[in-house]
């Protein structure tokens, strides 16, 4: 599958922390890294990256709304922001664009406080508890719907 298309790679609060922050939950990957893998896997599927982190959650927002008329789909683990965030979950609608959700962890065996997103109501579809390669997912899942659509 070869398809031209930009895709928005969103990264919430404290995941500039990865490779430093519980790596038992994780692992020792940093954003760094995880960014090229997300670039070598968008290389291979025609896609066009724009890998971003934020703490702050108006830039987030600001971010997707960006990306209404300058991408054609959007990755995101919110971080923290996936279980309190109805603004971002606002501005995903807004942008009208296919969203996959992606974590790190499984968000069902953690914390009930992780278990609520308000992004998935939004997503066409969620990955997580893969580690890294949860990106690498989501950007097969984004290539194919774009492909689709």
């Amino acid at each position: 599958m070869a398809i031209d298309a930009s895709i928005l790679v969103l990264n919430g609060p404290n995941l500039n922390m990865l490779g430093v922050r519980e790596p038992q939950i994780y692992g020792s990957m940093t954003l760094d890294d995880l960014e090229a893998a997300c670039h070598e896997r968008a290389d291979q599927l025609g896609l066009t990256v724009d890998f971003r982190q934020s703490n702050h959650e108006g830039e987030l927002v600001s971010w997707i709304q960006q990306a209404r008329t300058e991408n054609d789909g959007i990755v995101i683990n919110a971080g923290a922001y996936t279980h309190t965030s109805v603004a971002i979950m606002d501005s995903l609608i807004l942008s009208e664009l296919p969203v996959i959700e992606v974590h790190l962890s499984n968000i069902f065996k953690r914390e009930p406080v992780r278990h609520h997103s308000y992004i998935s109501p939004v997503a066409r579809g969620m990955i997580c508890g893969f580690g890294p390669h949860g990106y690498l997912l989501a950007l097969d899942a984004i290539a194919n719907i774009i492909d689709r659509d």
